[in-house]
């Protein structure tokens, strides 16, 4: 007999608490009976299958089935637990589990000793320590101009195919090889898609430091929408052992359309967009859940990407998820089509705190940074008229020309804050030499940084400038 049928057996031996299934609308499913039963319980229909208890009404239990659809009117249901939990392990990193937290990578069966609840509390606002250490991205252009802290709540927002789960990739694979620990959250993908990141956490080697919580666009509905709490409670169980995490959402705005499919079938009053009413507290519950322990010095930092269609975030997600965070980095397609990748919009982008723990000379080279690209933007906005340009506007605008080069990124190219100082450095020192180009900077950067450790980035900076770069070509 079946496992998760004796299960059903135990529970019921146990004398928990049982109903009867008197109607099934898809995973909708009313009880009548099972005394005691709590809003948020955990349930087992006779057959095995799982359920989620969403409402009480008198002597009937409104269930969400979770792992099927297929419960039928007349059969038995017996109440688990109070709250719906899931089994968390570090044995997942390295793993790819469903929202049930069962593997399915045919690693082989995961043996964990703890639960933790699906629907956690956030840590309480005395627990918290302030946030002030930077997260390394390892891209160039967002750790200069939008810098993310450990422990922080950044949106990554963007057009269908703008770069978004790209640079989420990047962000994760440079997490990885700095020994943090990073749990991805896939909400309602395509096999193709997590087959394509599954290779390429796999070439970069960094597989054993993330853990990959998986709902396929055919698992049922609950699944769906599950997986970013389920994720985060195992995030949750990292992080306060002691060890900085990561976790990425991809996307929320999939997961709000399941939520508003369940809402509408619930028979919940339609909102915007036909959204719920809760639609701001289900997201925003999740993300309250991150931040930076006083207790261990541990970090959770909560990145959730959504889709802007036609590069507009003004629409209803797009602002409640702005508003529920520290800040967001905005990728659009327009100017991925200027050649600019990764394709953060300079001007919609932003970070609240990251000035906070970032570095003193990079904060600085950002400030720079910044002024450069703004006055580049103004020169250029006048040369489209025909207007002769002065010699400070025509050099603002190859300077921005060689910052964006530098800020140009592959996927596979990943710098160091250090490395990222001395290209900036290197790139105002040089603005009068055309020999030099991004490109050049990007080839020699690495070996001057490793060669000399103890020396500032300035000082490597101006050594480079003094090299002739079309001798060592």
């Amino acid at each position: 007999m079946p496992t998760k049928q004796n299960e059903f057996k135990q529970l019921v031996a146990a004398g928990q608490s049982t109903g009867e299934v008197i109607a099934v609308r898809r995973f909708v499913v009313v009880v009548r009976g099972m005394e005691g039963v709590a809003v948020g319980g955990q349930v087992v229909f006779e057959h095995g299958e799982t359920g989620l208890v969403r409402e009480i009404e008198d002597d009937q239990a409104v269930i969400l089935t979770i792992s099927t659809e297929s419960v039928a009117i007349g059969s038995l249901a017996v109440v688990k637990s109070a709250l719906l939990e899931v089994p968390v392990s570090q044995k997942m990193l390295g793993r790819i589990v469903n929202p049930l937290m069962q593997p399915i990578d045919s690693k082989g069966s995961i043996v964990a000793s703890r639960t933790r609840p699906v629907f956690g509390d956030a840590p309480a606002f005395a627990t918290r320590a302030i946030l002030d250490e930077q997260l390394e991205t390892g891209v160039t252009i967002v750790d200069t101009l939008f810098p993310i802290v450990l422990g922080q709540r950044i949106a990554i927002m963007g057009d269908a195919k703008s770069g978004k789960t790209t640079f989420a990739t990047q962000l994760a694979i440079n997490q990885a090889r700095q020994g943090r620990l990073v749990v991805m959250v896939l909400i309602a993908k395509r096999h193709t898609d997590i087959d394509q990141l599954i290779a390429r956490l796999a070439e970069a080697g960094v597989q054993d430091k993330i853990s990959l919580v998986v709902a396929h666009v055919f698992d049922s509905v609950m699944m769906q929408y599950l997986s970013p709490y389920a994720g985060c409670a195992l995030a949750e169980e990292l992080w306060q052992a002691g060890q900085d995490t990561v976790i990425i959402y991809d996307d929320f705005s999939s997961h709000a359309k399941v939520w508003r499919e369940i809402s509408l079938l619930l028979g919940a009053n339609p909102g915007r967009e036909s959204f719920p009413g809760d639609m701001f507290y289900t997201h925003s519950s999740l993300l309250e859940r991150a931040g930076k322990l006083a207790a261990n010095g541990a970090s959770l930092t909560a990145l959730p990407l959504a889709v802007t269609p036609n590069d507009d975030i003004t629409g209803y997600l797009s602002t409640s998820l702005i508003s529920m965070t520290d800040g967001q980095i905005v990728f659009d397609v327009e100017t991925m089509y200027r050649g600019t990748r990764p394709a953060v919009n300079v001007g919609l982008s932003v970070s609240r705190v990251g000035g906070r723990a970032q570095q003193a000379e990079h904060k600085d080279l950002a400030t720079r940074v910044s002024q450069v690209l703004a006055r580049a933007r103004q020169a250029g906005q006048f040369s489209h008229f025909g207007t002769e340009l002065s010699s400070d506007m025509r050099a603002d605008l190859a300077l921005s020309g060689l910052l964006y080069g530098l800020f140009n990124q592959q996927p596979d190219e990943l710098y160091s804050l250090r490395e990222q100082q001395i290209m900036i450095h290197a790139a105002f020192a040089a603005v009068s030499r055309p020999e030099f180009s991004s490109e050049w900077l990007k080839t020699v950067v690495r070996d001057v940084a490793n060669a000399n450790p103890t020396v500032s980035p300035a000082e490597l900076a101006q050594g480079i400038i003094t090299s002739n770069p079309k001798a060592e070509a």
